[in-house]
């Protein structure tokens, strides 16, 4: 097991296998957009000496990487990213921030690399007073952390001018830096586009016109001039570099295809200034400008696809107010401690973790559970940060604080199910990972085939003239050749293979963490959509867990005076069962008497003084011993309450049998519903217990459980989900309570562990119920199929698209500006039928 301690992190092993030092580092790479784009940054990091493990996470576009600092630093680390052909919009070096000391946010928009970070870094810190400084090369962000008698904000800018750099604005205020990354990301994506569709539009009309109305002089020349800075400059720019950055890393990104589909369009259109022939250029803007077009919107798409965590880092508290010294003093949240009392007003949110100390109060807590109803908290009560408190204002202590909190624990897990992989991926990766070169070779096998084959080939122009108006049979072969060339390069799209998988497992699992279902891996969602079987332990899960009171049977009729006799002899004995009679009684409104001579006699019950009277309770044999009289009135009530799996305790006054109480673990009130809409769904359902087997089966035909798993142990349960594995083979789930269950729940295909509100991080189940309701394993494996349906409905798509398209190009009748639209549209559309998954119906009724 390892521990981790955050930021740049030293990873240290518990088992002692190594001494090696080793350190946790994470950097965020807003251009990683599919699992193809990881793999090349993963292969990049791997070749380095000392870099252990890679983990990739696209959804949020992060990469955490275990290295031995001995053998590899943050700068490699760095430029290993930038040589698979992405940007790193994070400094790996910066560290944790110091907890004191002010903040001060600089944009430079000339930073646009690390060699500029480098000089904007020198010339701030040979100011006194500067402490840590941060880049962000991709939202051209500088954070400086000032000492206590540090420089004034306007000395920061003069030192960043001082470095030839214009200082756009300065702040003190501390947006989430994930936000002003991804905002940043795509804000610099529209503005490339822009800056391309401005020359690219007027390019457009003035080829309509120089083709369809008038000659235009100097066409040639006003077409380069116009297309030079689409294709090179801002608009292209970073395209190339990423490109060329890829290729020397021996690597190819999608980048590859584009630049080698708009460049050499360009160059061959300049021959055209020394040997007349069809000009090009007009083609090599418009592929770059659908190609930055195509970015932003697959920027912006994924955004929207990946909104789960984003929206879970905003619904915490900023603040929090506390008792300091007997006052109420505002904290950040940061800063609170365990221990720390807080003051939670009406309609505030509780700012983290804690127990109720003092108040009542209702609080929402459909953050955690995805149940509208507020939850009734008194003294004692647990609550969690985030939850709003709707009424009463209430003292809480904090309990968890941190990374050890419910949202942080929820937060997590998502981010481990969105980064994870499903098995059905693992071919479709392999694929994806070869698929830049092949369509390498097939363009260049195209571009030959139509220099040296054009008249074989030629009837398939002919036959597609009939009905495609860009299909023009009468071009020469360069022509052609060039153009199916090219059209190959900009309709391949292994971005629709590489976000198949990924933007599926991002809507599929931020919708299960916003209803309660937190599901930790995509090998489990492949796994639950084909569960035949489903295990259910009893207590906790199908039952509350707690005794309750359920029957009071009199042989009087007077049930009232039964209850009332048993509650004031079992209120001053603190056994589970007794305190079940007690809370029960005073549930129906029941007055406790006071009790003299209390005595508790183990095993069999207890007795005292009510009212002048001897009352004895407890179980058969202590009342015949006892010589109570008229027990035989009581034994067919008796036999079937204990046959419907109750405690049952006789209750005798002065001698004379007057009535039974009995208690139970009530079932939960969804439990039936449940298990019949798993019936529904055609599942078997199981239950396994340590009851009896008459109890066990009192419970399972209440419910309509299938089978029934009596008097077995907590180690016998993964024997008895063996049994079951053996006959229904790798479709067994098995739900708990995450504890006691945890060898049954890593034993099953997938472990389901009923949540108890911050209990979420149970690290033998695959999926956790955070509200503990049976209904949300339905929902669940509801979820599941309907993720898994949606992953291979993607995968199956962009398959087609490329598999299709692909041939169409190389045969020549599809035009390569089409062919980029198309492109985009495919990852569109890829991203668009994941988000669908946004309104599925999870109802289990």
């Amino acid at each position: 097991m390892n521990r981790i301690d955050l930021d740049t992190r030293k990873v240290r092993s518990d088992s002692g296998e190594s001494n090696r030092p080793h350190q946790r580092t994470s950097l965020s790479v807003p251009g990683m957009g599919s699992d193809h784009c990881a793999g090349i940054v993963s292969a990049s990091l791997r070749r380095l000496p000392g870099v252990s493990e890679v983990h990739s996470n696209i959804a949020n576009h992060h990469v955490e990487i275990d290295f031995d600092p001995t053998l590899v630093d943050h700068d490699a680390l760095r430029k290993a990213v930038e040589r698979a052909g992405y940007e790193v919009a994070t400094d790996p070096d910066s560290g944790k921030a110091a907890s004191s000391g002010t903040e001060v946010r600089l944009i430079v928009p000339g930073m646009g690399s690390d060699h500029c970070a480098g000089l904007v870094k020198d010339s701030l810190r040979r100011l006194p007073g500067v402490g840590e400084i941060r880049t962000n090369i991709s939202s051209h962000q500088v954070i400086v952390r000032l000492t206590d008698d540090g420089p004034a904000p306007e000395a920061l800018r003069a030192a960043v001018e001082r470095a030839g750099y214009e200082v756009a604005s300065v702040s003190t205020d501390a947006p989430s830096e994930e936000a002003d990354v991804e905002s940043a990301y795509l804000t610099r994506a529209w503005r490339r586009f822009v800056i391309a569709a401005v020359p690219a539009t007027l390019i457009m009309v003035l080829m309509m016109v120089h083709m369809f109305v008038a000659p235009i002089p100097g066409y040639l020349a006003v077409i380069a001039a116009l297309a030079f800075p689409v294709v090179f400059l801002h608009g292209g720019w970073a395209t190339h570099v990423s490109a060329w950055r890829s290729l020397t890393n021996r690597t190819a990104n999608m980048d590859v295809l584009i630049s080698m589909g708009s460049l050499p369009p360009y160059l061959i259109g300049l021959v055209g200034f020394v040997y007349p022939m069809t000009s090009f250029i007009e083609m090599a803007a418009t592929i770059m400008t659908f190609h930055l077009l195509g970015r932003y919107l697959e920027n912006r798409a994924k955004g929207r696809a990946s909104q789960a965590i984003r929206k879970l880092l905003t619904l915490g508290a900023k603040t929090a107010r506390v008792e300091r010294d007997g006052e109420e003093v505002e904290v950040p949240v940061k800063a609170l401690a365990i221990g720390d009392v807080m003051i939670v007003r009406p309609g505030e949110k509780i700012p983290t973790d804690g127990e109720v100390v003092e108040g009542d109060s209702h609080v929402d807590e459909s953050i955690a559970t995805g149940e509208s109803i507020p939850v009734e908290k008194s003294p004692g009560a647990p609550v969690l940060g985030a939850t709003i408190n709707k009424e009463g204002r209430l003292k809480v202590r904090a309990t968890r604080v941190g990374a050890d909190t419910f949202l942080s624990q929820v937060i997590k897990l998502v981010e481990q199910a969105q980064s994870s992989k499903v098995p059905i991926q693992e071919f479709a990766d392999r694929v994806t990972a070869r698929f830049v070169p092949a369509v390498l070779v097939i363009s260049l096998a195209s571009l030959f085939a139509w220099l040296f084959l054009p008249e074989t080939l030629r009837p398939i122009l002919d036959w597609g003239a009939g009905f495609l108006p860009w299909v023009d049979p009468g071009r020469g072969p360069v022509i052609l050749a060039l153009l199916a060339a090219i059209a190959v390069l900009v309709i391949a799209c292994p971005c629709a293979l590489g976000l198949a998988t990924p933007t599926a497992l991002m809507v599929g699992s931020g919708l299960g963490a916003e209803r309660g279902v937190l599901i930790r891996s995509g090998e489990a969602i492949q796994t639950l959509k084909d569960i035949r079987m489903v295990v259910l332990d009893k207590t906790g899960t199908i039952t509350r867990g707690e005794p309750e009171l359920t029957d009071v049977v009199a042989a009087d009729r007077d049930e009232q005076a039964v209850l009332r006799l048993a509650a004031a002899v079992e209120n001053a004995s603190e056994h589970p069962l007794a305190r079940a009679v007690v809370d029960g009684a005073k549930g129906r409104g029941v007055e406790i008497a006071p009790v003299e001579s209390f005595r508790s006699v183990t095993a069999r019950g207890v007795e005292g003084t009510v009212e002048g009277a001897r009352i004895l309770i407890g179980n058969r044999r202590l009342l015949e011993e006892s010589g109570v009289r008229g027990l035989e009135t009581l034994d067919t009530a008796l036999d079937r309450l204990e046959s419907r799996g109750r405690t049952a305790v006789l209750v005798a006054r002065d001698g004379h049998a007057v009535g039974i109480v009995a208690v139970a673990d009530a079932l939960k009130p969804e439990s039936k519903r449940a298990i019949e809409a798993m019936h529904a769904l055609g599942l078997k359902v199981a239950m396994v217990t340590g009851d009896n087997e008459r109890a066990a089966r009192a419970v399972a035909e209440e419910v309509g459980i299938d089978e029934v798993l009596a008097g077995v142990l907590p180690e016998g349960k993964v024997d008895e989900i063996r049994k079951l594995q053996a006959r229904f083979g790798p479709h067994v789930a098995m739900v708990g309570d995450g504890i006691n269950d945890a060898p049954a729940l890593k034993q099953a295909n997938v472990g389901i562990a009923i949540g108890a509100g911050a209990d979420v991080a149970i690290e033998a189940a695959d999926v956790t119920l955070v509200s503990g309701e049976l209904t949300k394993v339905v929902e669940a494996i509801l979820l599941s199929r309907l993720t898994f349906r949606k992953i291979v409905q993607n995968l199956f798509w962009a398959w087609f698209y490329n598999g299709a398209a692909i041939p169409i190009a190389a045969v020549g009748l599809l035009h390569p500006m089409i062919g980029v639209i198309a492109m985009t549209a495919s990852s569109l559309s890829v991203i668009g039928n994941s988000m669908l998954l946004k309104r599925a119906r999870l109802s289990t009724g």
